[in-house]
């Protein structure tokens, strides 16, 4: 009888299991929201007409500062919660873990309340002189009010770690975000009064509408698993008495790195956003015009592109934070220094292949979502490379932070900012218009290194297993890169690469024959296998490779 009982008992997953498993399921959630995201420039940019550049620039602007409210008031308490989650699960204190949830749910509504304050009476400041942005600024800050709730209930699924919840609220969050975009743009520019600073008003106050929607959403999952919860609380061990003062400071405590951390990027293009103008007016005889469309370009056009790969490393970062804060919880060094393995091999495994093949396919693939202009096609091209470092920095910093080396990611990523500021003048001077780009880079690549090499120093992960399979990604991507750009250049030779649906043929010829030589090469040499696992085998025997 009790071995009967025991079948049916479901297996534990291993952590790489959970790891492969959360990542597929946030990865699918990232992406497909990113795509959202994406996608909706097509029929918004048609729809703007002869003010598209401008609309995009000024949604940019708006959304890069909101960005910023946001992870002060928010990003880092998913992680914060998620990580204090999976510590007190470990220790078996489950109704601590619970009570952490609750009263990290009251603080940060506060939190969202201030924020949003914040938001609006600082308004004018933050517009930095256009008045254009006033009214994009006030109507973010409603969506400042409630993402807190969205954000920590996040928190409280990925520290159990099911991913599921969290993934489906934001592809959720993103879809209704989306239409209402597209609805509200289509009937201010095609029917109503055709002024673009109300359609990007109103597609920026679609935020809000979205949130509503994720919080639905995972409200009703946490409904229905709260019976479930409630039996399991009941057998936490309730060793240990923490007070609510402790549990908020524990929250604080691990917020504000995560703060700090999550909007390191974003930190980064605030520096483009109000160093660009004042830079290339010092150094070039240019007009606003001309460099609004240029910064449309790379930190609108560009930066919607790349993301959708760089939310592979966010979505992998999401999953490795609690799993590794219950591993070191519990002392583990040696599983902490194969996690760490694992998730950079997963990482390198997924986004190199991810970047060189936009790098192969930006032209075709700018066209398709924007115009025809040979600037932004290498804006692109370069921030696909800049995107491999902001994936990597995301997983670094990210893998620190759920070691408790919270501090030392801070420092470290403060050095990287120095980096961009100290080469941001000079490199507009070098590069003009991709100096920004340039200078991002040099502060990623400069960040990634020392995290890479404090990594290393700390935990003792498998460099020299890791850095031979890298190699053999990287050749494996360099072929890929090859094989696509090939069959996009015999495309467009039949094709007009003017045209966007061509475009779009000429992009989905050559995914499809860069994810067939990546595909066969790394099931034809068993690489995947080593990164993935024994499931891996299944797929190649399917395709007759055994």
């Amino acid at each position: 009888m009790e071995n009967r009982e025991t079948r049916r008992q479901p297996k534990e997953r291993s952590a790489h299991e959970k790891m492969v498993r959360g990542s597929a399921w946030m990865t699918a959630g990232s992406v497909m929201s990113r795509i959202l995201g994406a996608v909706y420039i097509l029929p918004w940019w048609i729809w703007m007409g002869s003010s598209a550049y401008a609309a995009n620039a000024l949604f940019t602007k708006g959304y890069q500062i909101y960005a910023i409210f946001i992870i002060i008031s928010t990003a880092g308490i998913p992680g914060a919660v998620s990580k204090q989650i999976a510590r007190y699960d470990a220790m078996g204190e489950y109704s601590t873990s619970m009570r952490l949830f609750w009263h990290g749910m009251s603080f940060t509504s506060i939190m969202g309340v201030v924020s949003a304050s914040l938001m609006w009476l600082f308004a004018p400041v933050l517009a930095d002189g256009d008045p254009h942005m006033l009214p994009v600024i006030h109507s973010l800050c409603l969506a400042l009010v409630i993402i807190p709730m969205l954000s920590i209930m996040r928190g409280f699924f990925q520290g159990h770690s099911e991913m599921a919840p969290s993934a489906l609220s934001q592809f959720v969050e993103q879809l209704v975000r989306v239409g209402y975009m597209l609805a509200s743009a289509f009937l201010i520019m095609r029917v109503g009064n055709h002024n673009y600073v109300h359609a990007v008003t109103q597609s920026t106050f679609a935020a809000f509408v979205g949130a509503i929607a994720g919080i639905i959403l995972l409200w009703t999952v946490f409904l229905v698993r709260l019976p479930a919860l409630r039996r399991r609380n009941a057998q936490s061990l309730n060793q240990i008495d923490v007070s609510v003062n402790t549990l908020m400071m524990d929250i604080v405590k691990q917020a504000v790195p995560f703060i700090i951390m999550d909007s390191a990027i974003q930190w980064y293009y605030i520096i483009d956003q109000f160093t660009f103008w004042r830079g290339m007016h010092s150094l070039y005889q240019t007009t606003n015009a001309q460099l609004s469309d240029f910064f449309a370009m790379y930190a609108g056009n560009a930066n919607k592109l790349i993301m959708i790969i760089v939310s592979l490393a966010t979505a992998m970062a999401v999953t490795a934070i609690p799993l590794l804060s219950g591993a070191i919880t519990k002392g583990d060094r040696k599983e902490v220094a194969k996690q760490i393995t694992s998730i950079l091999q997963l990482f390198f495994f997924v986004m190199l292949p991810a970047a060189f093949g936009m790098l192969a396919i930006a032209r075709p693939l700018y066209v398709g979502f924007y115009d025809y202009n040979p600037t932004g096609f290498k804006m692109l091209e370069v921030s696909s490379i800049v995107a491999i470092f902001l994936g990597l920095f995301t997983i670094l910093s990210a893998l620190l932070q759920g070691l408790f080396r919270n501090r030392l990611a801070i420092k470290l990523m403060l050095v990287g900012v120095a980096v961009k500021l100290i080469c941001q003048l000079p490199f507009m001077y070098l590069f003009s218009v991709y100096g920004p780009m340039l200078s991002t880079l040099a502060g990623m690549v400069v960040t990634c290194y020392l995290m890479l090499h404090n990594l290393r120093l700390l935990f003792h992960f498998n460099a020299r297993q890791t850095a031979h399979r890298v190699l053999g990604i990287i050749c494996f991507s360099v072929l890929m890169f090859i094989g696509a750009r090939l069959t996009v250049w015999l495309l467009s030779l039949v094709l007009n690469p003017h045209s966007k649906i061509q475009s779009f043929i000429i992009v989905i010829g050559a995914v499809i024959v860069g994810v067939a030589i990546y595909g066969l090469l790394v099931l034809k040499t068993r690489l995947a296998d080593t990164v993935f696992g024994s499931r891996i085998a299944g797929i190649r025997r399917r395709l007759h490779m055994s």
